[in-house]
């Protein structure tokens, strides 16, 4: 989301891998916050404001209060046009399936590609999800033994009361082959990030490679896509490759050359060259701008 909104992704992002989970009230007077790039995470996020989300193949534009949701498996960005209060939490997949039913939560229309993330809700509804941030945040700074069994149960809790407020979708699951591949398309992608380890490398770097995962033709994968997203395979593929890139440039220690291993590359030298013809500079500038 935009910088005003978003914690530091360093240490935030290190609090969420080790409890599982972070509640938190969005501070939205703070004039110079981070930009949290990483999407990790699960999050679920109250906002009352307008926003702009953009997906591969759509934006939505909202105003007033809304319930958002979010994975690390689909691919996003939103603009804040305006905002005036909001909550959050962000959870891991390990920490939510330890939960006896979060194996059916999780498959939801919330957290799938096609489904209904995004929320325009009432006052009344929006105080009483209010409420249940606040007892999830009351609850994380407790010494209650079992505050992260009754975290997982707002978090569900929540989830529940969204799924109420969807409407029943009568019409056929996919409207058609190509949105089918390019969904699950873009999904594949997105499971192949973040990269935490550079002892194993990304797995698929070409259409080509995506095509055989699929058990497609390349030419068909490129032609569902382009058609649903306007976008060639290649450049989806290249793109998220980019921004994979920044951030571990921007929030890593490791050098220049274990991050193009990381990506796949042969050498160094083709990774600075692809980074150049995509962005204009070298990996090395970007990584001394955030020093």
């Amino acid at each position: 989301m935009s910088a005003n909104t978003e914690p530091a992704i360093s240490a935030f992002g290190a609090e969420v891998k080790l409890k599982g989970f972070k509640v938190y009230e969005v501070d939205v007077n703070t004039p110079n916050g981070h930009s949290y790039n990483r999407k990790d995470f699960y999050k679920i996020s109250l906002n009352t404001g307008k926003y702009i989300f953009h997906y591969a193949d759509k934006s939505y534009e909202t105003g007033e209060t809304i319930l958002f949701f979010s994975n690390p498996r689909i691919p996003y960005s939103c603009e804040v046009i305006s905002q005036t209060d909001g909550y959050a939490c962000l959870f891991t997949e390990e920490f939510f399936r330890l939960s006896e039913r979060s194996e059916s939560v999780l498959h939801s229309p919330l957290f799938k590609i096609g489904g209904t993330p995004i929320f325009q809700i009432t006052k009344t509804q929006k105080t009483e999800i209010a409420d249940i941030f606040k007892k999830m945040i009351a609850e994380q700074d407790s010494d209650y033994a079992y505050k992260d069994e009754l975290i997982r149960n707002y978090i569900g809790l929540i989830i529940h009361e969204a799924l109420k407020l969807q409407p029943s979708d009568n019409s056929p699951s996919q409207k058609n082959a190509a949105v089918r591949i390019a969904s699950v398309f873009l999904e594949l992608l997105e499971r192949q990030f973040p990269i935490e380890n550079m002892g194993q490398p990304l797995a698929l770097r070409t259409a080509q490679d995506y095509a055989e995962a699929l058990s497609v033709h390349v030419n068909y994968l490129n032609s569902a896509v382009k058609e649903i997203t306007g976008k060639p395979t290649s450049i989806h593929i290249a793109d998220r490759i980019i921004s994979e890139a920044k951030a571990l440039l921007q929030h890593t220690d490791w050098s220049i050359a274990e991050i193009a291993y990381a990506l796949g590359f042969e050498y160094p030298t083709y990774f600075n060259n692809f980074f150049k013809k995509k962005t204009g500079q070298v990996p090395k500038t970007v990584r001394a701008a955030h020093l």
